[in-house]
């Protein structure tokens, strides 16, 4: 039986001791995920790349200061937030991107013009143009509800893991989660109601 080796065996003892080939076995391992992550943050893989890039520098650059109380590629996923936020502030020095308010989960406002996608094929939500309608309605999102949004339901970080890559309170990790998926949902909502239309006239 083949183990695939993961992020999470890599050693944080040698990473701190400056083990270069170590570092090197993280870079192959979190290079995807890095990516992927930084992509839909920005939506260009020209600025998916410079994410890339400037995150492991900067793990380079910090390796010591690394005190492990998260996995490394957590620690990376939070590196790669605030590498594309600082982006984001460059590209759109006129956008202030806020933080959002703490109030509890059970406050927000319910959404509107939702529809019940329970009835649609698989295929529909596995679909290149329904990936695409995805991508768009997620670069839509507020940065702070995207980089919480993209940690815990595409990179499928635990509530505790995102809590740790972007310094929120578990809290404040459940609020931002939700508001996200009600945004996303409003977004997609007459999308697939289209496509739910096709399917009951087919």
């Amino acid at each position: 039986m083949v183990i695939e080796t993961t992020p999470t065996d890599i050693s944080v003892e040698r990473l701190k001791a400056g083990d270069r080939a170590e570092f090197a076995r993280l870079v192959d391992l979190a290079s995807a995920p890095i990516y992927r992550l930084g992509l839909k943050m920005l939506g260009t893989p020209q600025d998916a790349e410079d994410v890339l890039q400037n995150t492991f520098l900067k793990a380079l650059q910090s390796l010591k200061s690394f005190e492990g109380r998260s996995s490394p590629l957590t620690w990376l996923y939070r590196i790669a937030v605030n590498e594309a936020l600082m982006l984001i502030r460059r590209q759109r020095p006129q956008v202030e991107i806020a933080e959002e308010p703490q109030e509890e989960a059970d406050d927000l406002p319910a959404p509107v013009q939702l529809t019940d996608w329970c009835c649609l094929p698989e295929s529909d939500f596995l679909s290149a143009e329904s990936q695409r309608a995805l991508d768009a309605a997620i670069l839509k999102l507020p940065e702070k509800l995207r980089a919480v949004f993209l940690l815990r339901d595409i990179e499928g970080l635990s509530i505790q893991e995102t809590s740790q890559a972007l310094g929120l309170t578990e809290t404040a990790v459940k609020t931002r989660l939700l508001r996200a998926r009600l945004n996303l949902r409003e977004q997609l909502s007459s999308y697939f109601t289209g496509r739910l239309t096709e399917e009951r006239t087919k």
